[in-house]
C-alpha cells in the first residue's frame, strides 16, 4: 500500500494538516494497524516536492504556525491511476482495506472490480487452504490445525454477508 496514495485519497476529502493526516491514521489502528507503516510527514513532504499537493501555511497565537495541504489536479490524476490499477495478486489484508476506505475515488465499475478480484483470490486462497486440510488429514499438530482453521474460518467471514444488501463476495 502506498502512504503517498493514500494520503492523497485523504486530501480528496478535505484539506488536512499533518497532524491531522496523523490522527485519521491513528484512528484507524484497529482496522489497518499502526501508521508506522510511514510516516505522513515525510510522505507530505515528497507530495509537495511532485507538485501533487499544494500547502498553505496559517499563522497563529503562541503557536507553531499550521501547514495545511490541499491536493493538486496533477495530485488526482496520480491518485486516480494508481486507484484504477488492479492489485497486486497476494496483497495483504491491510493493502485491500486501504484502498477500500479510498472507494468514493473509484468509479462504480472500479469499485466492482476491486471487490471481484479480492473474491477471486480469497476463493483461491480457501480452496488452497482446503486443500492443505484434506492432504494432511489428522497428520498436523494443534497449533498448524488451528492455524488452518483460522485461515479457512477469516476466508469465508471475507465472503460472509456483511449488510442486509447481500454478500460482498457474491458475483
Amino acid at each position: 500500500m502506498s502512504i503517498r496514495h493514500f494520503i492523497l485519497g485523504l486530501l480528496t476529502r478535505q484539506p488536512m494538516s499533518g497532524y491531522d493526516v496523523k490522527r485519521f491514521l491513528k484512528s484507524l489502528n484497529w482496522l489497518v494497524d499502526s501508521p508506522s507503516f510511514g510516516s505522513p510527514y515525510p510522505a507530505l513532504h515528497a507530495l509537495l516536492e511532485d507538485g501533487l499537493v499544494t500547502v498553505e501555511i496559517l499563522s497563529r497565537q503562541d503557536k507553531p504556525p499550521r501547514k495545511i495541504y490541499s491536493i493538486t489536479e496533477r495530485g488526482r490524476q496520480a491518485l486516480q491511476e494508481w486507484m484504477d490499477r488492479p492489485v497486486a495478486p497476494g496483497v495483504s489484508l491491510k493493502a485491500f482495506v486501504m484502498r477500500l476506505i479510498l472507494a468514493s475515488n473509484l468509479s462504480r465499475a472500479g469499485l466492482v472490480a476491486h471487490l471481484e478480484q479480492r473474491h477471486s483470490q480469497v476463493a483461491a486462497h480457501q480452496l488452497a487452504l482446503e486443500q492443505a486440510a484434506q492432504a494432511t488429514g489428522d497428520d498436523m499438530d494443534l497449533g498448524e490445525r488451528l492455524a488452518l482453521d483460522y485461515g479457512l474460518a477469516v476466508a469465508a467471514a471475507e465472503c460472509a454477508e456483511p449488510t442486509s444488501k447481500g454478500p460482498i463476495c457474491e458475483t
